[in-house]
């Protein structure tokens, strides 16, 4: 027999479109703080950070360690209030039923009734959204019907991740916060979500991500914005905050001593691995025509620019 598919219906539905609730969006701005300062006694949690997240798009939010991420999304999803400042969920106060029923969230740490089976678990939160998935479309589109008729209780710590991710999503978000949705999955089930959350933003959905796998905010997002110390230090494209941190990586084989490159004009450091030199350059091509000018036998050369887990080290490294 041919398996059926569910097609996905349009995320934004005519019923709850903001035009149709009277919520003004701003320039496509599903959520927003605007100079916004939280403190917990004496620790400034955030200090006048300025972040938004509009229509269709990916927003990764990376930081390290008490940077103010946790808090950043309490404040949008209405969970806190903000000292000043202001905060705005689809035009409204984050405090609002009719800007909640909205969204979707996916936390790290989650409490479900272990005796309910997947399906109800679904069907229940389903059952809090005007026009929801119903959970057999939920499950297909999160490839978790097989989970359907489990208590959530016998579940693996991976299994449970994808339910709580089809609980997100069953309501048709405009908007879904999704806090470190991948722990605990394997590589399948880990692309499985990936595709499923491009589809979503393909769909017209908006998502904020943390994340602390660095690789999935390369490969997800739109937008990247780096916090520290309660403020937004960097934001921009992957490849825009790639950029900010001009970095280059080199290997080869050579005769060339690493303690001569590493005082080379550009070369940030250099080094022998398993007798192959690495070098970190900030002006690669004058480096590379030096080593090569130093020796033409020279061989095995690899360059890559740095990736986004070592720019997020570079920016941060003071917080560290």
């Amino acid at each position: 027999m041919q398996r059926m598919s569910v097609e996905l219906p349009p995320i934004a539905n005519p019923e709850t479109h903001p035009g149709a609730s009277g919520a003004p969006e701003c320039d496509g701005r599903l959520a927003e703080l605007s100079g916004v300062h939280k403190r917990y006694g004496s620790t400034v949690a955030l200090d006048g950070l300025d972040l938004h997240v509009s229509r269709g798009e990916l927003l990764a939010v990376l930081g390290p360690n008490g940077a103010g991420k946790t808090t950043t999304i309490s404040l949008l999803l209405g969970l806190q209030k903000p000292d000043t400042g202001t905060a705005m969920l689809f035009g409204r106060s984050p405090q609002a039923l009719e800007s909640r029923r909205e969204i979707g969230v996916m936390m790290q740490e989650v409490a479900l009734a272990p005796e309910l089976r997947v399906r109800e678990h679904i069907d229940l939160v389903a059952s809090y959204y005007a026009n929801p998935l119903t959970p057999q479309a939920a499950m297909e589109l999160t490839h978790t019907c097989a989970l359907a008729d489990r208590p959530y209780g016998k579940l693996s710590g991976g299994q449970k991740r994808q339910a709580q991710f089809t609980i997100a999503i069953c309501g048709r978000p405009k908007l879904l916060f999704l806090d470190e949705p991948t722990v605990g999955l394997d590589v399948q089930a880990r692309e499985m979500m990936w595709s499923t959350v491009r589809r979503l933003v393909n769909d017209g959905a908006a998502v904020v991500l943390t994340t602390h796998y660095l690789e999935e905010a390369e490969a997800l997002a739109d937008r990247v914005a780096v916090l520290a110390k309660g403020r937004v230090i960097a934001s921009g494209s992957v490849t825009e905050i790639r950029a900010s941190v001009v970095r280059t990586r080199i290997r080869c084989c050579t005769s060339v001593a690493a303690e001569e490159v590493a005082e080379w004009p550009g070369v940030t450091d250099a080094g022998i691995d398993q007798n192959r030199l690495h070098i970190t350059a900030i002006n690669a091509e004058a480096v590379l025509r030096r080593l090569l000018a130093a020796d033409p036998d020279l061989g095995e050369l690899e360059v890559r620019r740095a990736g986004l887990a070592e720019v997020f080290t570079e920016l941060t490294k003071d917080e560290a």
